[in-house]
This record gives structure tokens, sequence and C-alpha cells, in this order.
């Protein structure tokens, strides 16, 4: 492993290791910042451990402020390199039910109507992430509430046991009111694919569903080709995981420069912005939430080399 030095600004030098380009949170080195969690109710009470923050060893990097440990630096190029690996495996590749929303062939409102459930309902980590979703499911064409008495959710999952159908009939009547989900996603036909983004991620602020099922339903939407979504912010606020994270990494609470810096970030490691939005969640969390993806699956090497590179490490 080779040691790379890392100089503070006052000249005191500490080395971190870096890991070999295909390295990543399967190897024992970092297992402890992997957890195949789901509801308490589908993993018999399993609960999360957090990750304490590393100690200061120095390090500093103005794309990060927030941080003063080499260790979170390098865990945090980790996530934000898996995140960008899920997204391209959506594109290319789409895995379980995201490949039925991927489906061209079907019928566009069920496809919506099956994304909408995946980020509500969360992907759990388990070895069939989309069982839970895939037993709630109704059809949208029947009018029906999907089955959500003892449903398995991911460990992202906007549901919360005992609240019923009220979030989900509240998509369908936000749906219903544009005429359609097509219509809904779609807005204006002249909107650039980030400002769609923006006014659907507003317009979706609906009872029960929190910011990030919000953010993740259009990154998939956009990103399984269904509708032209692109996000160009993060859409930052309230006291989400994401939104702390943000703050603690990015060294600032203030919501515009939080946006400004999370887009210097994404630039300077050559990452997608959307990427930013699972990375900053699994950085939090300190455990790796796959969203339909196998949480061991090794970042890209190019991706993971971009993201160590543009932190100095």
């Amino acid at each position: 492993m080779e040691m790379r030095p890392v100089v503070s600004p006052g000249g005191q030098t500490v080395r971190h290791p870096r890991h070999g380009a295909g390295s990543g949170l399967g190897t024992a080195s970092r297992g402890s910042a992997t957890s195949r969690s789901s509801s308490a109710r589908a993993s018999g009470g399993l609960t999360v451990r957090r990750l304490s923050r590393a100690a200061e060893d120095g390090f500093r990097s103005a794309l990060v402020p927030g941080l003063r440990s080499g260790a979170d630096a390098q865990r945090l190029a980790e996530e934000l390199a898996f995140a960008a690996t899920r997204l391209d495996r959506l594109a290319a590749d789409p895995p379980g039910l995201y490949a039925e929303v991927a489906n061209p062939s079907q019928s566009i409102e069920e496809r919506s109507w099956l994304a909408f459930l995946i980020a509500y309902l969360g992907p759990t980590d388990e070895a069939d992430p989309f069982a839970g979703i895939a037993q709630a499911r109704t059809p949208w064409s029947s009018g029906e509430p999907p089955h959500l008495d003892d449903v398995a959710t991911g460990p992202r999952s906007s549901h919360e046991p005992g609240r019923g159908p009220r979030t989900t009939d509240a998509y369908r009547a936000w749906a219903q009111r544009a005429g359609s989900q097509e219509t809904a996603f779609t807005g204006d036909t002249a909107w650039t694919p980030e400002r769609r983004f923006a006014r659907v991620f507003e317009r979706l602020a609906l009872p029960g569903l929190h910011r990030g099922a919000r953010f993740d339903l259009l990154a998939t939407l956009g990103r399984l080709g269904v509708y032209d979504l692109q996000a160009g912010a993060l859409g930052l606020g309230g006291n989400g995981s994401v939104t702390l994270a943000a703050k603690r990494v990015l060294g600032i609470g203030d919501a515009m420069l939080l946006e400004r810096r999370a887009a210097d970030l994404a630039a300077a490691c050559e990452l997608p912005l959307d990427a930013l939005d699972l990375g900053f969640y699994n950085w939090e969390r300190g455990a790796r939430a796959g969203l339909g993806v196998d949480p061991s699956t090794e970042p890209d090497p190019a991706l993971l080399d971009g993201a160590l590179g543009a932190l100095g490490l």
C-alpha cells in the first residue's frame, strides 16, 4: 500500500494510505462501512452502526473544508464513486425492477408508478432488494393503493409503519391534477432537463415523501430514460442526512453556498452531481445503502481515482 504525503497549511506532513483503484468497501479494512439493512421489521430488529468521525490528522482540502481527517475524506471518495457507479449501472444495465421501469415497450404510467414505489418504499440490501416492493405493488390502472401492511422497506424508505396509503394517495392525486403522471413529470416541454428536475422536485413535496425519496425518484427516472430529467442542484434543506452531511463536509450552513460547493466538488471529482446525493447519505450514515445495487459492489476504478485525486489522496 503506497503512502502518500498530505501537507497541512501549517506545514506538518501527515501520511495517509492510498488504496488501490480496485479497492472498495467490500474489503475487510472497510467492511464496517457496509451494512445489509432494511426496516427493523424486515431485518429482525437489525440496527445500523454509525461510524464515528475519525481523529484530525492534518488533512486539508479546499473542496471539503469541513473535513479534518484523511480517513473521512477517503471514505467520502469511496461513497461518491460507488454512488456514481450505481448511476452508470442504472443507465447501462438496470437491475431488478428498475429494468421494468426502463422498458419503453411498457405503459409509461405503469413505469412511472413503479418508479415511485421503488423510491418511496426503498430497495433493501437483502438478496432480493425489490421483494417488498414487488409484494406491495398494485397496477396503476387498477386505482388500488399498494399493499403496505408489514411491507419490507429499505434503509432510505420514506414510508412509515402506520401511515397507510396517505402518501400514495397524495401522489395519485398529484398526478390526476395534471391529467396523468406523464404530464406531471414532463411539465413544460420547453423546460431544460435541469429546470424540469427542479420544478417537479418542488411540486412533489407531498405529505410523507421526504427529500431523499423525491430526489432519487427523479434521478432514477432520468437515468432510466423515462423522462428528460437531470439534477442541477441537490435540493438541500431541512435536517435530513444528505443536508447534514453536506454541511459537515462542505463546512458551511447556507443553502445557496452549500449548493455551489457541492457543484464544485462534483466537477473536481469528475462525477455527476446526482451522485453526491447517495454518496453524502452513505457517508453520513456510516453504512452503505445500495439502493438496488449490491452494497459490496466495487466502485468503478476510474471514478474512484478521480475522486481520490481531487481530494489529494
